[in-house]
């Protein structure tokens, strides 16, 4: 009958479809707009992009050059009053629910796509179709749907228009910066929301996508997963993408003793590693040793204060650095591990000094932190000195 359809499939297999067809949008949004178009950490060959392209214009109506502006400018000006979808000046609701309308709103600016929208599609079908009919494919979509799944496809078509909209714009830019854990302190405030990027394609990793935005793969823990590098990696081993850039490998040798212009310049590229060893390995064990001789009165103040100074100060809100100032009062060796966290991250901040003067910064970072009497500081300096950039085997 014609309202079955002309597959005339149970509803178990058309959720089933349905789930199928939403999970291509987002392969065609983490792959193609997002890692290959926005930030260019991987190439297509032109079939499979163009694939993508029109899937998009039939399952979201989105353009690529808005999406890559708008994302770009994103990056560019995280955090700040000119983020198109910042949760601390757009709010958090506002962006959970109305993320797809800040972003429609953002892509209608002329200089945000003339500033951000460099090197995107400008072909004849992106001018004559997709750009001038941005309505014209979803409506596409409904008809196939129609015919295919019947009056249920109105359904099927529905979460299709609504999967991107609200997982990518609004769950993505609105709880990711909000709520979920760290790996990396970088400048802004984005969160994994969990290890594990299946439902939007390895989205969900977006701390590790601010910390890395050049990256092809957005895990880097042994315990992340990204469905989106597994659909890179097959399209990589049919010979239809390369992997330009992925996320630094810190690199070590064992029984290196001593700093030298190689162990700096890995130092500065693996920076947001090395913070968060220091983390682990430095404010971690010396916060329990200190809560557990603390007296019972303040013993509160040491609850969650690893990741309290271990967060980038930028982040802080005043109640934060209230509680900090009242922690370090408590204690002189977190004072001191606390000013040599914030010492080693002035190191990374002076990109612009010379490889000597890196050297130097360092070289004097590790005598203080191995004058400075606490184990765990004098072990974590003998440990940067063990890094370099290439792996021991080519160094022997």
């Amino acid at each position: 009958m014609w309202y079955d359809g002309f597959l005339d499939l149970p509803p178990w297999q058309l959720i089933i479809v349905t789930l199928l067809l939403t999970h291509l949008t987002v392969v065609s949004v983490t792959v193609y707009l997002h890692r290959y178009s926005a930030h260019r950490a991987l190439d297509l060959h032109p079939a499979v992009k163009h694939f993508f392209r029109l899937w998009l214009w039939l399952a979201t109506g989105m353009n690529t050059r808005e999406w890559t502006a708008v994302h770009r400018k994103h990056h560019a000006r995280c955090e700040t009053p000119e983020d198109p979808h910042s949760p601390r000046h757009k709010g958090l609701a506002n962006v959970l629910w109305r993320g797809a309308e800040l972003y429609k709103a953002e892509a209608a600016n002329a200089e945000t796509l003339r500033i951000y929208g460099k090197n995107c599609p400008d072909d004849w079908i992106e001018r004559q179709v997709y750009s001038r009919f941005p309505n014209g494919g979803a409506t596409l979509m409904l008809l196939i749907d129609l015919a295919l799944f019947g009056v249920l496809g109105l359904t099927v078509w529905a979460v299709q228009m609504m999967w991107i909209p609200f997982w990518a714009a609004g769950v993505v830019n609105g709880l990711g910066h909000a709520v979920g854990y760290r790996n990396f302190e970088c400048r802004d405030a984005a969160t994994n929301l969990v290890p594990w990027g299946i439902l939007i394609g390895g989205e969900e990793l977006h701390n590790n996508h601010h910390t890395y935005p050049g990256s092809a793969k957005l895990s880097v823990r042994a315990w992340e997963f990204d469905m989106g590098w597994a659909w890179i990696r097959l399209l990589v081993l049919l010979g239809l993408a390369e992997v330009r850039r992925t996320a630094p490998v810190a690199h070590r040798v064992a029984g290196k003793r001593h700093l030298d212009m190689d162990t700096a310049r890995a130092l500065l590229n693996n920076r947001f590693q090395i913070m968060a060893h220091y983390r682990n390995r430095v404010i971690a064990p010396q916060v329990r040793m200190e809560e557990a001789r603390a007296e019972a009165s303040v013993r509160h103040l040491f609850r969650r204060a690893k990741g309290l100074l271990a967060r980038e100060t930028s982040l802080l809100e005043a109640r934060q650095q209230a509680r900090i100032h009242s922690l370090l009062e408590q204690s002189q060796t977190l004072r001191v591990v606390y000013e040599r966290r914030l010492a080693l991250q002035q190191i990374w901040n002076r990109t612009s000094a010379n490889g000597q003067e890196l050297l130097a910064a360092i070289g004097t970072w590790i005598h203080e932190a191995e004058a400075s009497g606490i184990q765990s500081l004098r072990e974590f300096a003998e440990h940067l000195k063990t890094y370099s950039l290439r792996p021991a085997a080519t160094l022997a």
